[in-house]
């Protein structure tokens, strides 16, 4: 690990940061194209009943 001085909280807090970022735009992603799933599967099974 590189010798970060006087600054290495400030550089441990901003890559915990961009990882808490990253983690949750992944998770909301996920959620999202779970959710669009969803309602393309019962728009797609109300077409073929009807």
């Amino acid at each position: 690990m590189p010798d970060l001085g006087t600054y290495a909280l400030e550089v441990t807090l901003a890559y915990a940061g961009s990882l808490g970022l990253l983690c949750a735009l992944l998770a909301v992603s996920f959620v999202q194209a779970r959710r669009a799933k969803r309602l393309l599967d019962e728009t797609e099974r109300r077409h073929s009943d009807g």
